[in-house]
């Protein structure tokens, strides 16, 4: 995690954070007084142009690449090889649930809209992919991989928990929601 440090001066011009600060004294700041407010910023991996950036994660939704301009995160779920997969592992601050899937999977397929469902519903906080394990078969051995669909949940860059079989998006929103905490 990354703190970011602001310097404002005037209390007319403090940003929704100074309501999370809790002043001792419990009193107001007078004009022209300087305050230092302390946020953090999480580093996003641009699933464009892979550029590692960094945005305020309480507006992950409206945060652009400093490259390339195109949308952090987001709702969209991710079609990831292995360049990405291993960057955002390795760099993204945000939990990262992946499907391990095939296009020759039946129940692969029936969860596909389920899990663009959750990713409306967990997204911009969590990232969502998908791992076509046909096409990326190194990437479905290196996870072993054994039954698709797979579900898989990474937070710093680490396994958290996996889930086999399909599911409804309230089941998946609710799995991942009970491990992220």
């Amino acid at each position: 995690m990354v703190y970011h440090l602001a310097l404002y001066m005037e209390a007319g011009t403090l940003a929704s954070k100074a309501a999370e600060i809790s002043w001792s004294a419990g009193q107001g700041l007078a004009p022209g007084s300087a305050v230092l407010i302390f946020w953090a910023m999480k580093h996003l991996i641009c699933p464009a142009c892979h550029a590692v950036n960094r945005a305020d994660e309480t507006r992950l939704g409206q945060a652009v690449c400093g490259k390339c301009a195109q949308p952090l995160a987001g709702i969209q779920v991710l079609h990831l090889d292995a360049l990405l997969l291993d960057r955002l592992l390795a760099k993204d601050g945000l939990p990262l649930l992946v499907d391990f899937w095939a296009p020759w999977c039946g129940p692969c397929k029936k969860m596909a809209p389920a899990f663009e469902e959750a990713a409306r519903l967990l997204g911009p906080g969590v990232r969502l992919g998908k791992v076509d394990t046909q096409e990326h078969q190194a990437l479905g051995a290196r996870f072993q991989v054994q039954s698709i669909p797979t579900l898989a949940l990474f937070r710093d860059g680490r396994e958290v928990d996996r889930m086999s079989g399909a599911m409804p998006a309230g089941d998946i929103v609710a799995w991942a929601k009970s491990l992220l905490g």
